[in-house]
């Protein structure tokens, strides 16, 4: 029997879905039930099922970062769509995450059933995992798509925050992912590690106000997101060539 999560923020879809469909017959089970995107998320986590069936749009949830989360977490998780949100551009990057229906509310049960039987033909169809296998790592099942989404989000992020104290924690809860897992993704997706991602993009801003402004040397540091003058020039320097000073003089400024 294939374990199978339901997530919606509307009690009365949650109960419907758990009475309505011939579960059993369908070679499934419900396992769990979960009224927002947090509780989803933990309950993926906590219980491991084989199906989730899940709302996109709820409160204080970004759900194809969810989607991208959960793909790039558990690649086997089968995971259908069932929402009221109509954006065609959504509904395609939502699918391109691998997400195997999006459904659209009020649904059809024909078209329900349809979804899960689909979902579970690919979960009879996937060899055993490899033993000893991260789940990431399962060649059977691709999670490449939404490791990237995952990536660029973070990304763009730390591009948005790095002036201040941005840790490697928050940029994890921000894209809905252990820190192991998110630090794993950026190695893999950018080929650099968090710390040096940072760093750079700290030293790109500083560049910007070097060229821009006239700031003193402490003051930039402190505005390109560098907790000290020392380790602010020790990171130009490693990665430009020059300490602050020289690349403005080389500005002639």
């Amino acid at each position: 029997m294939y374990r199978v999560l339901l997530v919606d923020d509307e009690r009365i879809i949650l109960d419907g879905l758990t009475r309505a469909v011939p579960w059993q017959d369908m070679g499934c089970a419900v396992a769990g039930t979960a009224s927002n995107g947090q509780e989803g998320l933990r309950l993926v986590r906590e219980l491991k099922p084989d199906i989730l069936l899940t709302d996109i749009r709820m409160p204080n949830m970004d759900g194809l970062s969810m989607i991208a989360a959960l793909r790039s977490e558990f690649p086997r998780l089968q995971i259908a769509v069932l929402t009221a949100f109509r954006d065609f551009e959504y509904a395609q990057t939502a699918l391109n995450l691998g997400v195997c229906r999006y459904l659209l509310k009020p649904s059809k049960l024909d078209e329900l059933y349809e979804a899960i039987r689909t979902m579970t033909a690919r979960l009879d169809a996937l060899p055993p995992p490899a033993q000893g296998a991260e789940p990431e790592d399962d060649p059977a099942a691709a999670g490449s798509g939404a490791g990237n989404f995952i990536v660029r989000q973070a990304l763009d992020y730390m591009r948005a925050h790095c002036d201040g104290h941005l840790s490697l924690s928050d940029v994890a809860d921000h894209v809905y992912v252990s820190q192991w897992h998110l630090s794993k993704l950026i190695n893999r997706h950018a080929g650099q590690s968090f710390f040096d991602l940072l760093s750079r993009m700290r030293v790109d801003r500083a560049k910007a106000l070097l060229e821009n402004s006239g700031l003193r040397i402490h003051e930039v540091a402190e505005q390109a997101g560098f907790s000290d003058v020392a380790h602010f020039s020790k990171s130009f320097k490693r990665l430009t060539g020059m300490t602050p000073g020289e690349y403005r003089d080389s500005l002639g400024r």
